[in-house]
């Protein structure tokens, strides 16, 4: 097949949008087919370059032809969209669609709209929605229902998304596809894992809680900085490290976010305590991540599966601390795979982890568990399940067109 994956975001620019972009074309293309990725030009970053994703030196797409050809996201940038399809004579179109990446702009979702075009699959990472102008109300969620309804196919990557489409697409038209990790377990060469933490001057018996991601108001990072001050106040010697980039290019709620908890830290008096890698390159994330002795995610939406930090921290083997997810997720196991705490609740965070610090068999079952659940979601099996939806997508919209109009022959995309 030919396929064109469309995104908002892509790398040199932050997000895990376009992490997941590159990581998907370069397994589908190991699979066989051509990719093409269709975006818009990087930002700027202050110092007038072209901004990173917090990974240096990740490039700006690897072996994935890419096509900076939307010169933006507002009316209109569909045509762009369009035009390129043709040009390249594509297949099948995959919006990798989170409103963010998009400027919170609602142009993108009405992309299904042209009915002279090929097949489009919408991949919706979360179901956020667009901003269209001051109370707006119902009319926003109505903007992401059309774009679910008259796409072709959707792929949602975690449970609470596809029940909250089931009863708006048709179940053989919807496919629940998890996401992966974009951060492979590989350190350094001659990786060490003391030398690593001595780095930011954490001692061999002191503990390293360790964070992955931009700060967001929906991963509980205040919650987390009062869980970790509450643990200094009674005597143990924890150690946070933040790891990556502190925000990302596409939302611009996250730097305002970042100051808060920037602000918090320096008010609980934890500047020696809490560390940043900063912006940096996959291996050092990698590094980070397996000198820590364990990783907290507080999501104040619950764990889910479309979170690319969670998949990181699985695929790294860490013992993770988390909070319950939102929807039943049988994968999920407390005390097995992930230890589980109620949402905003800072004080049975501090609990849970000291309830890990202090118990070795625990923290290995954890990690044993975490690495059991990660080969659930390797990419090439991510990659397979995709190009299969796809392929079935094409053929169901060829069988109607033809339906339609048997005479349209050769030009049976159209309808």
């Amino acid at each position: 097949m030919r396929i064109g994956l469309v995104t908002g975001e892509y790398p040199p620019a932050q997000g895990g949008v376009g992490d997941f972009t590159r990581e998907l074309g370069r397994h589908l293309i190991d699979l066989g087919h051509e990719v093409h990725v269709v975006t818009s030009s990087p930002p700027l970053a202050p110092n007038g370059r072209e901004g990173g994703d917090g990974l240096a030196g990740a490039g700006g797409g690897g072996e994935v032809p890419t096509h900076r050809t939307v010169p933006h996201w507002r009316w209109g940038c569909w045509r762009h969209v369009l035009d390129l399809a043709r040009r390249l004579n594509l297949d099948i179109l995959n919006v990798q669609y989170q409103a963010a990446a998009y400027g919170m702009h609602p142009a993108i979702n009405f992309l299904p709209r042209p009915t002279d075009r090929p097949p489009v699959v919408v991949t919706f990472h979360d179901l956020r929605v667009p901003y269209l102008f001051p109370k707006a109300g119902p009319l926003r969620w109505w903007v992401v229902r059309y774009m679910a309804r008259h796409a072709d196919g959707v792929i949602v990557t975690n449970q609470e998304d596809y029940l909250r489409l089931q009863d708006e697409v048709p179940s053989d038209r919807l496919a629940l596809i998890p996401i992966g990790s974009n951060i492979p377990p590989v350190p350094p060469p001659e990786y060490d894992r003391q030398a690593e933490r001595a780095r930011w001057s954490v001692g061999p018996d002191d503990l390293l809680l360790g964070y992955f991601g931009f700060l967001n108001e929906s991963k509980g990072v205040e919650d987390l900085v009062r869980a970790v001050a509450s643990l200094a106040e009674q005597g143990l010697p924890v150690h946070l490290l933040m790891i990556g980039g502190r925000v990302g290019s596409s939302d611009p709620t996250n730097r305002a976010y970042a100051e808060r908890v920037e602000r918090l830290i320096d008010e609980l008096g934890l500047g020696d305590r809490v560390h940043w890698t900063g912006y940096t390159d996959p291996q050092a994330v990698s590094a980070g991540l397996l000198a820590t002795d364990l990783c907290v995610l507080p999501y104040r939406d619950g764990v889910s599966f479309r979170r690319g930090t969670l998949m990181a921290c699985l695929a790294h083997g860490r013992a993770i601390v988390t909070t319950r997810p939102a929807v039943p997720l049988p994968q999920v196991r407390d005390g097995e795979n992930m230890l589980l705490v109620k949402p905003n609740d800072p004080r049975g965070l501090a609990e849970a982890i000291r309830r890990v610090a202090a118990d070795p068999a625990l923290r290995s079952r954890l990690e044993e568990g975490a690495a059991a659940l990660a080969a659930e979601f390797s990419w090439g099996r991510i990659a397979r399940h995709t190009a299969a939806f796809f392929a079935r997508i094409g053929t169901e919209r060829s069988q109607r067109s033809h339906s339609r109009d048997p005479a349209q022959g050769s030009r049976g995309r159209n309808r």
